[in-house]
């Protein structure tokens, strides 16, 4: 399996790449926004890739960072949903913003994304809403969950990164108690991530 491909871009189109690694140039699907993000060719690249296995085909896709593979794997294992509609679903969204729509539900949003229609989205929302949490999108529980989103984006907006941002809030969650108070809830963290210690809510 072919899981990271480092090499030199020969070719760059919108969502198809050609890249020399070992004299040899292999051909890579990626989403619109890999591609856009990448220099001219002869330059060097790095991706993260996953090769699709068919009877009569071996395709290479890849992407500009784990979380967009991964997330482009839980959608190819959604029934009715194949390499390209996922591709074309990520080209049309990024990461987070499509774990949101996702964990939401959001119909209108996922039907926008190319190649996918009611139907599909329907499967995808279903199946994918309880299983986003690496992405920064937590399972939809309620009011807790809402608090939780809040402080989420209270640090993420004071400059935190988001996967550790994320890690505090759940542990400051879990000892302030069910539904904690937004306010209690981001002075736990806060002190998490700034090496204090976490004080619990009243």
């Amino acid at each position: 399996m072919i899981s990271r491909l480092r090499g030199t871009l020969l070719e760059k189109y919108p969502t198809r790449l050609v890249v020399e690694t070992g004299g040899i140039g292999l051909e890579v699907l990626v989403p619109l926004s890999t591609s856009q993000g990448l220099g001219e060719a002869g330059g060097t690249v790095s991706l993260f890739t996953v090769l699709v296995v068919r009877e009569d085909a071996l395709t290479l896709y890849g992407f500009d960072s784990a979380e967009q593979k991964s997330l482009f794997q839980k959608l190819v294992g959604v029934s009715g949903v194949g390499p390209k509609t996922a591709l074309g679903a990520l080209s049309g969204s990024s990461v987070h913003a499509l774990a949101e729509a996702l964990r939401n539900q959001d119909l209108p949003v996922l039907t926008r994304l190319p190649g996918i229609g009611k139907k599909t989205a329907e499967r995808m929302a279903l199946e994918l809403k309880d299983a986003l949490v690496e992405f920064g999108v937590e399972p939809d529980g309620g009011e807790g969950n809402r608090q939780v989103d809040d402080a989420l984006a209270a640090l993420v907006s004071l400059g935190y990164p988001r996967a550790a941002a994320l890690q505090a809030v759940r542990v400051a969650a879990g000892e302030q108690g069910k539904t904690p108070g937004v306010e209690a809830l981001l002075r736990a963290a806060l002190a998490r991530l700034t090496g204090g210690k976490p004080g619990r809510g009243r």
